[in-house]
């Protein structure tokens, strides 16, 4: 990096030319963590996303577990105990377009985890605002995440934290941006107009107590929002920038996310 740039930047970074070898990378470490957890290494909850980074994701991570022993694979699954960032408000229930539905999709069906080992806000609450509180508390009696995987935003957010999020901002009701549902919009048929405007999310405070934090960055469309976090400075403008205060963060790339950040290292 530029030794005469006056940020420090603390992320384990892996890059790959390849989507494909990057998520084999990705696994890979996934898979050390898990097996810690079945040793009792790790025994809090594990914090995961949804979108369209993490589907090759969690169709590897799947593939990966079902050539575990079974005796080990069912141990991991009875303790399993994972929380999501986010959920649309005012989805139907069973709604394919859910974060829950997406889950279950994912890894609930394929894995045969029922709905209570994978923890996402209730889109349906009468009252939202209840339901955040309620969702924070149930992680807090948990002790907090051990990993949490994350993706990053076209606008720097991180879950549904959109420009400005703060450090201290935790589970609430958020409003999304204009950038975000036209970013979400491809689940939607491409219609941006029919996406929720409303969403449940952890906080930033959240996601920064995590034991660790694995940021996962693909395609050259990530690749400017990617530079900003080398080149900016902490701010609630670009809320994953506060990731740079995290004691413990991997960043995992491919190529083309990267590119950007290349030239800045090497100028």
């Amino acid at each position: 990096m530029n030794k005469n740039h006056p940020l420090t930047f603390p992320y384990r970074i892996t890059v790959c030319d390849s989507t494909a070898q990057l998520v084999q990378k990705i696994i890979d470490f996934l898979e050390v963590r898990l097996r810690e957890r079945v040793s009792g290494k790790h025994v809090k909850p594990f914090g995961l996303a949804t979108g369209r980074t993490m589907e090759p994701i969690y169709s590897a991570l799947v593939e990966r577990l079902k050539s575990w022993p079974n005796n080990d694979l069912n141990k991991l699954l009875d303790d399993w105990i994972s929380f999501n960032l986010d959920e649309y408000l005012g989805l139907k229930d069973g709604d394919s377009r859910s974060f829950r539905s997406y889950m279950e999709r994912t890894i609930g069906v394929p894995l045969d985890l029922n709905s209570s080992k994978l923890r996402i806000p209730y889109g349906q609450a009468q009252d939202p605002h209840k339901e955040a509180s309620s969702y924070l508390d149930d992680l807090l009696s948990f002790g907090g995440l051990s990993f949490q995987l994350l993706g990053l935003g076209l606008n720097g957010h991180i879950g549904f934290n959109e420009p400005p999020s703060g450090p201290e901002d935790s589970c609430r009701v958020v409003t999304l941006s204009s950038a975000t549902f036209k970013q979400n919009a491809f689940s939607f048929g491409g219609d941006q107009d029919i996406v929720p405007r409303k969403a449940i999310t952890l906080g930033m405070k959240e996601i920064l107590a995590a034991e660790e934090v694995h940021l996962i960055v693909i395609g050259k469309e990530k690749s400017s929002i990617l530079y900003e976090l080398f080149c900016s400075k902490c701010s609630d403008q670009i809320p994953a920038s506060w990731l740079r205060n995290h004691q413990k963060v991997f960043l995992w790339a491919d190529s083309a996310a990267y590119e950007k950040v290349q030239v800045f290292i090497n100028h």
